[in-house]
């Protein structure tokens, strides 16, 4: 016991950005003289001595510990600053997360005293990185105090988006808010990401002499809520309604708990000053000059009523105002990092378009902007909204930040060895889960991976997609929309076909398999870490499906419906067959059925190969009904081999199927037909050993036979080749 208590801790998987306790130097507190004076003198030079050493006293703060670290090559460690009132809470929820995969002393809440203290402490860290847990104003409030602090280099910080709009953390593919991603796959995307330069932009603003005493405002005021921005500064529309939901939250800011209430504040403020035009006269008022180009005239021909100048590609959660770099035709594309600022106009009909895949005027790309105002106008710096009274405002580049960029990567293929080279393509099967069912199961991966292999409501199969093997999500996220559509195509045939096998509420089950997709599903993985957890869609393009499919897919639709149904499973048709559902089997109306209705959907260009949600055939319910007449004309007029294929849910063919319940004749129909006697199903099973579960010696010994035969047709075929 003595001596495993004396192993080196190897700190675990995440060694290289967590800090050793080995570094933590605890600092006694000074305690204070009673005696001589020269003694309280004595101990307050010795205080100011160790402050000039950077130890435990700091602006007249005691620090209780202070850091000694090593440096290694190796070692990327890492400083987590969360701010818990970001994004609904969400902070306050992982914050104790943070502290229990790596050491405490590296995690900070923002809300006890800023970042400072951190910074000062983790100063002389090699390598340091840092990660910053809230909106885009955590992100510019430590890159601010960076600034103040000179550290040379400057550590590149990382982005955990638990605010609302988010852009940076778009822009640097950290996706557009945090839901569930396990903590341990954030650190590893924060130590593999790569370092990017980030422009950040000076306001300089000076009182215009020029402006009347009658365009001032009783509510304005001389200075901007912060002098740099990051993403963007703007002025007009998109400020004023800003600053009007700015000013009800600190009037009322119980109202507005919510992200629901917020949007739906913002939609209304919007409206009501589209009716009032507040803004249109913006042109009248200002005066703007890019690099000595003065663009004045063309804000006022276009009658444009929000002025935008852009530092990142990503605006208002998302919109990309500068348009595709498919559409630049005058400009170059926007970076991030070029030192140029992206100047744009809006009219109220593009401000309404951004939306959907819309974008503003593009005026200019300039490295410095003179902008001149004659009346109060509201105006946002990186979201912080406030009405300047007239000015001169002067942008100019300030610095270049160093920020990390969250890379598309392959740490693991689950389902495929190392050092086997990618197929070229993957069959992968794709299954749609409920959001009831996520939130229930999802720290189980086993139990939520049970419930969509079993006939239950939970989950259900949505069809097989076929893609390149070095597909990423997005490639994928358009093949199961087209498979979609497929669906919705042959729904009018497939309804028509399994109307022979099934009854009404048999088929409102099935109907659901084809249930159109919401706007809101999402991707799951379940292969990466201990448990299923969501995909932001802004970070698809950053997944290989190799790296979260081990050849099925699941997917989260918030919207899908399941409901209850007599005799079947409400998520799934209940088309397999087995025991358990044979004997609810009196539950069933079936109609009769009728071969010459097969034949007239068959001559009307009905496939007699479709497979319905659990991957069944016509042959599979046929048998399961025991109609020999219909089998028969399956096994006649299939263009391939119908007896072949396998149900996608358990794998049986129908022969298997025809051996479990028994049905010598359909088993001989079967056979003769060129059923393969070889083929297993998922458990590995032959036919011939179902039909001995079944306790039908004489089928399985037929069976036998025949198997033996096909073996040894098939070895004549081989030597023959």
């Amino acid at each position: 016991m003595l001596q495993q208590i004396e192993e080196c801790c190897s700190l675990g998987a995440h060694a290289a950005v967590i800090i050793p306790p080995t570094w933590i130097i605890r600092v006694r507190r000074p305690q204070s003289s009673l005696k001589s004076s020269k003694k309280k003198k004595r101990t307050s030079l010795k205080c100011n001595k160790t402050s000039k050493k950077g130890s435990e006293v700091r602006n007249g703060r005691w620090k209780p510990f202070l850091v000694k670290p090593l440096p290694s090559q190796l070692m990327k460690p890492l400083l987590v600053f969360v701010n818990p009132k970001s994004g609904g809470n969400q902070g306050a929820k992982i914050i104790q997360s943070f502290m229990w995969y790596l050491n405490p002393r590296q995690v900070f809440d923002l809300t006890k005293g800023g970042p400072r203290e951190g910074l000062e402490l983790y100063a002389k860290v090699p390598n340091l990185r840092i990660l910053a847990c809230g909106g885009d104003g955590t992100v510019g409030w430590i890159l601010s105090v960076l600034d103040q602090l000179s550290l040379r280099p400057q550590p590149p910080v990382g982005i955990l988006p638990l605010g609302t709009g988010n852009d940076l953390a778009r822009t640097l593919n950290w996706g557009g808010g945090y839901t569930d991603e396990p903590i341990t796959k954030i650190l590893s995307h924060v130590e593999d990401g790569n370092i990017v330069q980030l422009d950040r932009w000076n306001l300089n603003v000076e009182s215009n002499p020029e402006a009347r005493a009658e365009d001032r405002d009783e509510h304005q005021t001389d200075k901007l809520p912060i002098d740099v921005f990051n993403n963007y500064f703007s002025l007009g529309f998109d400020a004023h309604v800003t600053l009007g939901f700015h000013e009800s939250r600190e009037a009322n800011p119980e109202k507005f708990n919510s992200r629901f209430r917020n949007k739906m504040f913002y939609a209304g403020t919007a409206f009501s000053d589209f009716l009032s035009g507040s803004s249109k006269d913006l042109a009248k008022h200002i005066k703007v000059v890019c690099d000595g180009t003065d663009l004045t005239a063309k804000v006022q021909d276009l009658k444009l009523q929000c002025l935008l100048f852009l530092n990142i590609p990503r605006y208002c959660a998302g919109t990309m105002p500068w348009g595709h770099p498919s559409e630049h035709q005058d400009f170059e594309p926007q970076r991030h990092d070029d030192g140029f600022i992206e100047v744009i106009g809006f009219t109220m009909t593009s401000l309404a378009t951004l939306q959907v895949g819309g974008h503003g005027e593009r005026l200019h790309q300039c490295k410095e902007v003179t902008l001149t105002t004659y009346k109060s106008i509201p105006m946002q710096v990186d979201g912080e909204p406030c009405k300047l009274a007239p000015s001169v405002i002067r942008i100019n580049l300030r610095n270049q930040a160093n920020l990390v960029q969250k890379t598309k990567r392959r740490i693991s293929m689950p389902h495929l060895n190392d050092q086997q080279p990618l197929p070229d393509t993957l069959q992968i099967r794709v299954n749609r889960i409920s959001m009831a069912a996520y939130e229930a199961l999802h720290y189980d991966k086993d139990q939520l991976k049970e419930a969509c292999e079993s006939t239950s409501s939970e989950a259900m199969p949505l069809g097989v997609i076929t893609v390149p093997g070095d597909s990423d999500l997005e490639t994928c996220r358009l093949l199961i929309e087209r498979l979609q559509e497929n669906l919705d195509q042959t729904c009018v045939h497939v309804s028509s076909l399994f109307l022979l096998f099934q009854d009404s509420d048999t088929m409102r089950g099935e109907c659901l398999s084809s249930q159109k997709l919401s706007l809101k599903w999402c991707f799951l993985d379940c292969t990466t870490a201990d448990r299923f957890y969501r995909i932001d869609r802004a970070q698809e393009h950053l997944n290989y499906v190799t790296e979260i499919s081990q050849e099925e897919l699941y997917i989260l639709d918030p919207e899908l419906v399941l409901k209850e149904t007599v005799g079947t499973s409400p998520g799934m048709p209940d088309l397999v067959d087995s025991e358990e559902h044979q004997d609810q089997s009196v539950n069933y109306i079936l109609p009769a059925l009728n071969t010459i209705q097969l034949m007239e959907l068959h001559q009307q260009g009905a496939d007699l190969l479709l497979q319905d949600a659990a991957g069944c055939t016509l042959l599979h319910h046929a048998v399961r009904v025991e109609s020999k007449e219909i089998v028969k004309y399956l096994i006649d007029h299939g263009k391939s081999r119908p007896s072949d294929v396998n149900s996608s849910w358990r794998g049986e063919t129908a022969l298997h199927k025809a051996a479990t319940s028994c049905q010598r004749s359909i088993c001989h129909y079967l056979v003769e037909g060129g059923a393969s006697l070889m083929k297993t199903d998922l458990q590995g099973e032959t036919p011939k050993q179902h039909a001995e579960r079944a306790r039908d010696q004489d089928l399985a010994e037929y069976l036998e036979n025949r198997q033996h035969y096909q073996m040894i047709q098939r070895e004549d075929h081989e030597t023959a080749v």
